[in-house]
């Protein structure tokens, strides 16, 4: 995998290229006052906060409430007056690596780490019981849904564990659904080899606490145990060791100035990590570009600002989008249909990277339509790569970051993302560079994602894109939800606004 550094003579010449100049409209060009120098610098910061506070950034803990308060801080400085919004949260702390043992037919005990794992939010116990398989029958390609009905789970015995594989709706559900049919455990496995080659157990994260133990094992290990449970012959032990404690934790939200109150433009980003790492491309990359881009768009004024900016930093994503969900939830619905559009960006720094724009237009067919207007947000990605020559592909617009609870509620969203555990093709490395065969982000929720793990061309280019669809839909959200432009009153002053201090002196 090719790594990009950049050092001190090269953010000179980055910075040398996006000086501020004037686009047709005579507006700045917010893509060009936005630079990879003002991004690195807030990486930096969020890097630090990590390293002095247990080496990750996980809501609930102290990287993560100091992330916020580094975050408050700048756009403090920046003169806006943030709010930071608190939702209930569970931290999970495994307490020891558990056992995940065949009983029956066979007696195998498998390793810890290579073979399974424990899901964040899995329930402490250790049960031996007979296992049920639980819709591997169905359609099981990357979009299967086992487990995700809770039709998957008629006749189930109750006090079996349930074998379910890995598949389109979040981990929560698949538990949730076990737990109401009496299951008495979960084992969840890859959807299949070819997927992840290197065949890593499946270990994400439930979005509450389970009743019982919920491991994650390998697609090679999955489906020998799919033939024994079919068979009616397979009985496992499942022990995890774990605790989860209620805490609250924290979303900061920051509206610009300027720009109508009923037509607001919605711009996230995560701010957690994993518990694992810093995550600094997951999601320091998606976090710290539009602080820079915040950071510059009062300079955009009034005539620049027709509608309000709400920039988001979203916590608790990797816990199941709990941040995004409870913001989106509790907003009234009043307020809640003066959201025009939101725009995520998650992930913009892969170091194998690939130039991903949310589907849309649904050109890949996929099993949720997205509601209307959120094409027109992906043609405003595509237009504005393919003028600077640059090649995009679509991405699966399947609910995996903090958009989902947005286009649940019918309001229009569209973003950018360069790649998570997925592995780039051979078509891809001969557009985009990089290595065929490897994930676009090799330490995708591990530990080495930190300020190595980031290519700074992917960010510069995308950051440029986030910044731009700001912008032009700060001017504007016509294709999107049809609200053009309203007129207004001709004023005797002529002049833009001039900001000082955070305040407007002229």
């Amino acid at each position: 995998m090719r790594r990009i550094a950049i050092g001190a003579a090269a953010l000179l010449a980055v910075s040398a290229v996006t000086v501020p100049t004037a686009n047709a409209a005579g507006a700045p060009d917010l893509a060009k006052l936005v630079t990879v120098k003002d991004i690195r610098k807030h990486l930096q910061a969020l890097q630090k906060i990590s390293d002095y506070n247990g080496g990750n950034r996980q809501s609930g803990r102290p990287g993560y409430d100091i992330s916020v308060k580094y975050v408050v801080s700048q756009l403090k400085k920046a003169g806006y007056d943030p709010k930071v919004q608190s939702f209930p949260f569970w931290v999970f702390d495994q307490l020891g690596p558990g056992a995940f043992e065949q009983v029956e037919p066979n007696k195998v005990s498998y390793k810890a780490g290579t073979e399974y794992g424990t899901y964040e939010y899995s329930g402490s116990g250790d049960v031996t019981a007979k296992v049920t398989p639980v819709d591997l029958d169905g359609d099981q390609g990357p979009g299967g849904n086992s487990g995700c009905e809770m039709s998957d789970f008629a006749n189930f015995p109750k006090g079996n564990i349930a074998l379910i594989r890995r598949g389109t709706c979040v981990f929560g559900d698949k538990a949730k659904n076990a737990a109401a049919a009496g299951a008495s455990g979960v084992i969840i496995y890859q959807r299949t080899g070819a997927d992840v080659p290197n065949d890593p157990p499946a270990v994400f994260g439930l979005s509450e606490p389970a009743p019982f133990p919920v491991l994650g094992t390998t697609y090679k290990i999955g489906n020998e145990l799919a033939a024994s449970a079919k068979a009616g012959t397979l009985k496992v032990r499942l022990k995890s060791d774990t605790r989860n404690v209620s805490r609250p934790t924290y979303n900061v939200l920051a509206d610009t100035k300027w720009g109508r109150s009923d037509n607001v433009v919605v711009v996230g980003a995560h701010l957690d990590s994993v518990h694992d790492g810093a995550g600094i491309n997951d999601n320091g990359s998606g976090s710290a570009a539009i602080l820079a881009i915040a950071k510059q768009a009062h300079k955009l004024g009034k005539k620049g600002l027709k509608n309000k900016v709400r920039f988001a930093w979203w916590g608790a994503e990797e816990a199941g989008l709990l941040g995004s969900t409870h913001y989106v939830n509790t907003l009234p619905a009043a307020e809640k249909s003066k959201i025009a559009l939101n725009l995520n960006f998650d992930m913009l720094g892969s170091t194998n990277f690939v130039r991903f724009v949310y589907d849309g237009d649904n050109s890949l067919g996929n099993p949720t339509v997205p509601p209307a207007g959120s094409g027109a947000i992906e043609k405003t990605f595509v237009d504005y790569f393919a003028k600077r020559g640059l090649k995009t592909e679509p991405t699966a617009f399947d609910g995996r970051s903090d958009y989902g609870p947005f286009i649940e509620s019918g309001i229009p969203a569209g973003g950018l993302f360069s790649g998570a555990e997925g592995i780039k093709t051979p078509e891809q490395a001969k557009i985009y560079g990089g290595t065929a065969g490897q994930p676009y982000d090799p330490c995708y929720h591990a530990a080495c994602d930190g300020m190595k793990n980031v290519s700074w061309t992917a960010l510069d280019q995308l950051s440029d894109g986030a910044a731009h669809a700001t912008q032009r839909f700060a001017r504007s959200t016509l294709p999107v939800n049809g609200e053009a432009r309203r007129a207004r009153a001709p004023r005797a002053q002529t002049h833009a606004p001039i900001w000082k201090g955070g305040k407007v002196v002229r």
